[in-house]
């Protein structure tokens, strides 16, 4: 493994005194990605009261929620492939206009009273798809942006701006929605991704080197998938630390998004429950800028080993579930989650090569996406079967055991990022 793999791309030069803001394409990165997360924080809540308003039925609801998330992990390894081949900031350029596209006509079939269920369907798979082929893009652009000694910052000041962006988004989002409606909020989310896609054209980044045809035939979408495979598999460490997110991932999400809010109803109530997801995510901006300032060598293996710490918040859910354990519990899970994903988006992009690391990071996204379902159809029933607080007692188990064998792999521990 070396800092550099693909040398025949040179990185931007490094200068006394320098970082991440001081590099025009990295601060156009910044700022559409700041910028789509503002909007996009809007449409969860516009989409969920937009159905709601039309049907008032939390299935359909859940029906054009699924559809998005379905096409979403459907597409993504094509997505890794697409952005592997062809120029990153173009695509990105183009899967924020074509989701600003199907966000507008969204928006003008609620407004206009025209919406129904299977159009918000078909609209919600067409936008999944969009989104799986951005998010490899814009995970693999940052090493075009900056030198490889400034990935750690580089990353951290994205996850501040897009996890400031969803405070932000999603608190305007709220008071927008009940003001004038959920239709104009997906209009915002609309021309939030349009103007992410002017901003992604104002980068200028180094051309990748061309490769004469008759030296190197195009390979199919399947080979470039083979290819993209063996990076990810040929790495024990990638593939140790993506099988322990697909634990974690499923105890995780399933036992804060389905039994937290049961827990909140006999307890501390919905109001709290909001409070706490809010905690959280503030937790995941402290996280960011603590990873701005410490730049431990071997960042991964210590994130890793911090992923303990997510048990904590699902733990009190169970034993003590009192607001003000909960609002430091998730804090203190969301601290823990942004150093590790800063410290794996760090390790990642300094030791794939950048040929590769959008299917490279397809595939870590479909296995941590895939866990998701899971742990959200299982953690009900066995709930009903041995009750709440034992299955929330197993699921922070399930994250200490899985945590516990990434970090004792010898190399999970031995990743050196730049």
């Amino acid at each position: 493994m070396t800092p550099n793999p693909n040398p025949t791309q040179t990185p931007p030069p490094v200068r006394k005194g320098d970082g991440p803001l001081r590099h025009a394409p990295f601060r156009w990165l910044l700022a559409a990605r700041t910028t789509s997360i503002l909007g996009n924080a809007v449409a969860p809540i516009a989409l969920a009261f937009a159905v709601l308003d039309l049907t008032g039925s939390p299935a359909d609801l859940g029906l054009v929620v699924a559809a998005r998330s379905l096409a979403n992990v459907a597409v993504l390894l094509f997505g890794g492939v697409i952005a592997d081949r062809m120029p990153r900031n173009l695509v990105l350029v183009g899967t924020s206009l074509a989701a600003a596209a199907t966000q507008a006509v969204i928006a003008a079939l609620v407004i206009t009273g025209s919406a129904s269920i299977a159009s918000l369907v078909a609209l919600s798979v067409l936008n999944g798809a969009v989104a799986a082929v951005s998010l490899p893009a814009a995970a693999a652009l940052v090493p075009d942006t900056v030198p490889s000694t400034l990935l750690r910052p580089a990353n951290a000041l994205l996850r501040l701006g897009l996890n400031s962006g969803s405070i932000v988004g999603a608190s305007a989002g709220a008071g927008l929605v009940a003001v004038v409606g959920p239709g104009w909020g997906l209009a915002v989310d609309a021309a939030g991704f349009a103007l992410a896609g002017a901003l992604y054209t104002r980068m200028r980044l180094p051309r990748r080197p061309r490769v004469i045809a008759s030296e190197r035939p195009r390979a199919s979408v399947v080979a470039d998938l083979r290819e993209g495979w063996r990076e990810f598999s040929g790495r024990r460490w990638v593939w140790i630390v993506v099988a322990q997110f697909t634990v974690l991932n499923a105890a995780f999400v399933g036992a804060t998004t389905v039994l937290g809010p049961v827990v909140a109803d006999g307890s501390f109530g919905r109001a709290g429950w909001g409070l706490v997801v809010a905690a959280q995510t503030v937790g995941l901006a402290l996280g960011a800028v603590l990873a701005l300032r410490w730049r431990p060598r071997r960042a991964l293996g210590i994130g890793v080993a911090l992923m303990a710490v997510t048990a904590v918040p699902v733990a009190t859910l169970g034993v003590l579930p009192t607001l003000p354990a909960l609002l430091v519990a998730f804090a203190l899970g969301g601290v823990a989650l942004e150093i590790f994903a800063i410290a794996w988006d760090q390790s990642l992009q300094t030791n794939i090569p950048r040929e590769a690391l959008s299917r490279v990071y397809s595939y870590d996204m479909v296995g941590s996406f895939l866990a998701v379902p899971l742990g959200e159809a299982l953690v009900g029933p066995l709930a009903h079967l041995v009750g709440t607080a034992p299955t929330l007692i197993g699921c922070a188990t399930l994250i200490v055991a899985a945590t516990a064998v990434a970090a004792s792999a010898k190399s999970v521990r031995r990743v050196i990022a730049a």
